[in-house]
């Protein structure tokens, strides 16, 4: 928001709008702060109205306006927004803000629904309240509890006394599985009586019935009056509708199950608990196996207003309409909402997931720059880092990696326990896709001086040295360079015991596979030197050397650095506990 001198009230009121404002910009993510500041605008000089100041109705529309850029699927916050455009501006100044909130919580019925009631209200052009009717119901009209919005429509067109677009209305909506389906087709059916029967049907069923009913007349050799005629045409209708009306009731007892078990079918900052979002993704897997496109894509979306903080399922809808022919730019759009507004960057799994998309799509640049934007923010993110140079190295070569390598370590704000997982990446792919292992045992060799306190850099050196291929004559030389690691890292670094016996681990399970006849005797001097007590360990000695000597140990701060693992997003994936209980942790 811009420094406003004066936010439009009193001296108090402007300290306090201030002071809310700084609690806003410093925590954008504490959802009281804004509600605040919201309260505390729309009170500016007793309440705001058409006759209030211009600065308090600027300080309001700015407070709004970032707010609900901030957390979009409040709808009760775009219908308090348009309440107060309409009392202060009017009803054009009212529908944007509709449009707005629509537009942002497609799905909403609840919002649909007052925008209509709006229209209603406002308008006195029944094409332009139908068309909007018409657009709620594209993406609204499959909801399962969308009967508020349908009721809306029908009480409009009872107001227009139009019957047949009421029996219109009715007609579509019995084919739909919802919560009050039963009231609908009594409706319906009642209606259907009044209806010509070129309603009711179309002319090829129409045909169909009857001749149905002339060839059962002429089975008894009579000839039966029209008015007969049409009352045996009506009852076989009747009863084609009556059979919509079983299909319509197994359907919705189908989805029942689900739709009981859901408790919050609105967003909001707070966690759910596990058992919901199992809940969400039995009914998912239900609705996919119904196959039917429309509804799935509808399920997808009332999921993603409840759980939109949860990216597991912002995956799982780019998954599934990737999965679809020719939805590339559904795809695009899913990731899109998922990145510019629900997940965090501090996640940056599904952003890659969309860097890789655009890849796929021949958008080579757009890839590039998303990796760009991440390290903006996380300029730590090794995963980031590496998935960049993996990128140019397929697009451009290794050369072009490489350099992506050099520019992040020569990088001022990158931690140095990130460049020594870098130098490690480096190494690697000098080794796996150039296919030198000399240069590859340069890189960790000339670094180690400088990231000799990373667990990670020997780990990874470890892991190098242990995969080269051997023989009978290589054997002795190929030990000895194993071997050489962990005396380098048991004297060079200032890593935890914990650290040191973790990675002497590994080289003691080395003896035992791979070493030779004198191998246990290396083996026990080894585990003594590491697991033994103080009198004798050789990591316990090393650290009071240091100490004696004045070298700075490692304070705990830069020791969890120090010693941190580095994960890539499937590395961390594990599928959900199905009898996980509690609230579920967006992380």
């Amino acid at each position: 928001m811009g420094d406003f001198a004066n936010f439009g009230g009193t001296d108090e009121e402007n300290v306090e709008i201030k002071l809310l404002n700084a609690d806003v910009e410093a925590d954008s993510d504490n959802f009281e702060n804004w509600e605040k500041l919201i309260r505390a605008c729309e009170g500016l000089e007793g309440g705001l109205n058409r006759n209030s100041s211009p600065q308090a109705l600027t300080t309001l529309r700015d407070s709004y306006d970032r707010f609900l850029l901030k957390f979009p699927l409040l709808f009760g916050y775009w219908k308090k927004y348009a309440d107060l455009e309409f009392n202060i501006s009017g009803p054009e100044s009212a529908e944007m803000v509709y449009e707005r909130g629509c537009a942002s919580i497609t799905n909403s019925v609840d919002l649909w629904s007052e925008y209509c009631s709006f229209k209603m209200e406002t308008t006195h052009t029944p094409d332009f309240v139908r068309e909007l009717f018409e657009r709620a119901a594209s993406h609204i009209g499959l909801d399962f509890l969308s009967h508020p919005f349908w009721d809306k429509y029908l009480e409009y067109e009872t107001r227009q006394e139009a019957q047949d677009k009421i029996f219109a209305i009715l007609n579509r909506v019995i084919h739909i599985p919802m919560h009050q389906y039963a009231r609908y087709f009594e409706r319906f059916r009642q209606l259907a009586h009044s209806r010509p029967l070129e309603e009711l049907v179309s002319a090829d069923m129409l045909a169909r019935y009857r001749a149905e009913v002339d060839a059962e007349a002429a089975q008894f050799g009579v000839q039966k009056p029209e008015l007969e005629i049409e009352r045996d045409i009506r009852a076989k209708i009747d009863a084609s509708f009556y059979e919509v009306f079983q299909q319509t009731q197994a359907e919705t007892s189908k989805r029942w199950t689900y739709e009981a078990e859901i408790k919050r079918p609105y967003f909001h900052v707070t966690e759910l608990e596990h058992h919901q979002l199992i809940n969400w993704r039995k009914y998912l897997d239900f609705e996919e196996a119904e196959g039917d496109y429309q509804r799935i894509v509808c399920l997808y979306e009332r999921c993603l207003v409840t759980c939109s903080l949860y990216d597991e399922f912002w995956f799982r809808y780019a998954r599934w309409m990737s999965a679809q022919d020719n939805k590339d730019e559904e795809v695009r759009n899913i990731y899109l909402r998922a990145v510019t507004l629900f997940v965090p960057i501090s996640r940056p799994g599904i952003r890659l997931q969309f860097a890789y998309f655009e890849e796929m799509c021949g958008r080579i640049d757009v890839a590039r720059d998303m990796h760009a934007a991440i390290l903006m923010q996380l300029p730590d993110c090794v995963e980031a880092i590496v998935s960049w140079a993996n990128l140019q190295r397929r697009q451009s070569g290794l050369d072009a990696a490489i350099e992506v390598y050099k520019a992040q370590i020569d990088s001022p704000v990158v931690d140095i326990f990130t460049k020594a997982a870098l130098v490690t990446e480096w190494a690697f792919l000098l080794w796996k896709v150039k296919g030198s292992v000399d240069e590859a045992r340069t890189a960790f060799v000339k670094n180690v001086e400088w990231y000799a306190d990373s667990r990670h850099f020997w780990q990874r050196w470890l892991e190098f040295e242990l995969e080269q291929p051997t023989n009978a004559e290589l054997e002795a030389q190929h030990a000895e360079r194993v071997k050489n690691v962990l005396a380098e890292m048991r004297t060079k670094s200032r890593l935890s015991p914990g650290i040191k016996q973790e990675l002497g681990q590994v080289y003691l399970n080395y003896l035992q596979q791979r070493g030779g006849k004198q191998a246990m005797k290396e083996f026990l001097v080894i585990d003594r030197e590491l697991f033994g007590p103080p009198s004798v360990s050789v990591i316990a000695k090393a650290k009071q050397s240091k100490e004696g000597a004045g070298l700075p140990q490692l304070d705990e701060a830069t020791s969890l650095k120090a010693e941190r693992r580095f994960y890539n997003y499937y590395q961390l994936h594990v599928d959900p506990d199905p009898d996980a209980q509690g609230p579920a942790s967006f992380d």
